[in-house]
C-alpha cells in the first residue's frame, strides 16, 4: 500500500521512503524483463505461406551438444471459426533438425523416417498406415543416441497411445509399438520420460478419467526394456477439470519434479507441480510454478540446467497478444522467479505455444514453439514454428 503524508506547510503530498523503494524495485524488475526480452534471439524453424505449423510439445525435442531435433505438425492453412486454422485431414508429422545450436534448420518427413502409424494430426491414409504392434525385443534406454516419442491416436480424450524409439538420433525410428491402457479407460499421452538404467525407464502419462475425458497424470515404469509396463503411482486425485501433458526432471537419485498443465473445473488454466522423494512411488503437491497461463493454458517445458537451476518455459495465451515466458528456480521448484518474457509484442493471438526446451553446451537455452503474427494489420495469418535462444545467466 502506498502511504501519503501531507506537509502542513504545503498542499503537495510526498511519498514515503518505503513507497519509493517499492516503486524503484518494480521499475528495476521491468527493466530486467525488458533486457531479457531484448537479448533473446528469435529464429524461424519452419514457415511456409499457406501452411500451418504447430504443437512441438506433442512430439518431443532432444539434443546432442549443438545438434537439436524437434517434432511438429504441418498442415494446410484453412480459415475457420474455431481456435486452430488448419485442415486436419492434411496434418502430418515433421521433424526439424539443427546442427548449429538452433540457428539454421532442415525439415525432415517423419513418415519417411519411420513414423508409419496414423496418429492424431498425423492423418495417414489407410493404404500406407501401419497398425501398432507389440514390442518383442528389449530396448536399451542407455544407448548414447536413444530417443523415444509417444503419440496418441483418434482423440485427446481416450487415445490410444503408441510409441517409437530411435538409436540414431531420429534418423530412423523403430515402431510403431502399442502402449497399453493400463486398466484405464484410455491413454492419450505425449513424450515425457526419465531413464533409470539399461532396461529401466519411467514415463509420465495423460490418462482418461472415469467420465471418458482427459485427463489425469500417471507414472508408469518398465524394468524389462519396454516389454511390460505398470502404473507405479498417480499424481494427485482425479481433477474436476484436467491434469495433462506433464514435464518431468530428476532432481537427485530419489527426487523427481513434475510440472503439469492444469485446468480447474471452472476452466481456469495454470501450471501445477508435484514432487516425489521416493523415485516416483508417491507424490506431494508443491508450489504452483505459474498461477495463470492465460486463456486456453499452456503445457510446460521443464529442464534442469547444468548449473543445477530449473528452467520452465511456457506460453501465456491471450486474444490480445500472447507471449512466450520463462521462470527459473534455484531451489528445486520450492520457489520460482517472476515471469521472464522471452517473446511478446509482435501480434500473436492465442493459437500459440506448446514449447519444448533444451540447453546447449555454451549454457544458452533453446525454446521451440509455434507462433503467429495474426493480430498485426497487415500481416500473414499463418502459424509457424519459432525458436528463441536465450542466456539464462542474464537472469539471476
Amino acid at each position: 500500500m502506498r502511504i501519503l503524508y501531507i506537509n502542513p506547510k504545503s498542499s503537495i503530498p510526498f511519498i514515503t521512503t518505503l513507497s519509493v523503494l517499492l516503486l524503484l524495485s518494480f521499475i528495476h524488475d521491468i527493466a530486467k524483463a525488458q533486457v531479457a526480452s531484448d537479448e533473446a534471439e528469435h529464429i524461424t524453424v519452419f514457415y511456409e505461406e499457406g501452411r500451418y505449423g504447430g504443437w512441438p510439445a506433442n512430439i518431443g525435442m532432444w539434443n546432442w551438444d549443438d545438434e537439436i531435433l524437434v517434432g511438429f505438425i504441418e498442415a494446410e492453412y484453412r480459415q475457420t471459426d474455431g481456435f486452430h486454422t488448419y485442415d486436419r485431414s492434411t496434418a502430418r508429422t515433421r521433424l526439424a533438425r539443427s546442427l548449429d545450436g538452433g540457428y539454421t534448420w532442415t525439415i525432415e518427413d517423419a513418415y519417411e523416417r519411420g513414423h508409419t502409424a496414423r496418429a492424431f494430426d498425423h492423418e495417414l491414409p489407410d493404404d500406407i498406415a501401419v497398425a501398432p504392434k507389440k514390442l518383442k525385443e528389449k530396448i536399451d534406454f542407455t544407448h548414447q543416441d536413444f530417443i523415444m516419442t509417444l503419440r496418441f491416436e483418434d482423440t485427446f480424450h481416450r487415445g490410444p497411445t503408441h510409441f517409437y524409439y530411435s538409436y540414431n538420433r531420429g534418423k530412423k525410428w523403430e515402431g510403431p509399438y502399442r502402449f497399453p491402457n493400463l486398466y484405464s479407460p484410455g491413454n492419450a499421452s505425449r513424450t515425457d520420460y526419465i531413464i533409470h538404467g539399461e532396461h529401466d525407464l519411467s514415463v509420465f502419462l495423460t490418462m482418461t478419467k472415469v467420465n471418458g475425458r482427459e485427463g489425469r497424470v500417471a507414472h508408469a515404469r518398465t524394468t524389462d526394456g519396454g516389454l511390460n509396463w505398470e502404473i507405479v503411482s498417480w499424481l494427485g486425485l482425479e481433477p474436476a477439470g484436467f491434469d495433462i501433458m506433464p514435464s518431468s526432471v530428476r532432481l537427485s537419485p530419489t527426487e523427481i519434479l513434475t510440472v503439469i498443465r492444469t485446468r480447474t473445473g471452472d476452466s481456469f488454466d495454470l501450471l501445477t507441480a508435484y514432487l516425489s522423494e521416493d523415485s516416483g512411488e508417491s507424490w506431494k503437491q508443491v508450489r504452483n510454478p505459474v498461477a495463470d497461463a492465460g486463456r486456453g493454458g499452456s503445457p510446460p517445458a521443464l529442464i534442469k540446467m547444468e548449473d543445477g537451476r530449473l528452467a520452465l518455459a511456457y506460453a501465456f495465451r491471450s486474444e490480445y497478444g500472447s507471449r512466450i515466458c520463462l521462470r527459473i528456480s534455484s531451489d528445486n521448484g520450492r520457489t520460482w522467479s517472476d515471469e521472464i518474457p522471452l517473446r511478446l509484442g509482435d501480434g500473436a493471438n492465442r493459437d500459440v505455444g506448446y514449447p519444448r526446451i533444451v540447453q546447449r553446451p555454451d549454457g544458452k537455452l533453446v525454446v521451440v514453439y509455434y507462433w503467429n503474427n495474426a493480430l498485426r494489420d497487415p500481416s500473414n495469418p499463418y502459424r509457424y514454428i519459432g525458436a528463441t535462444i536465450f542466456d539464462p545467466e542474464n537472469w539471476k
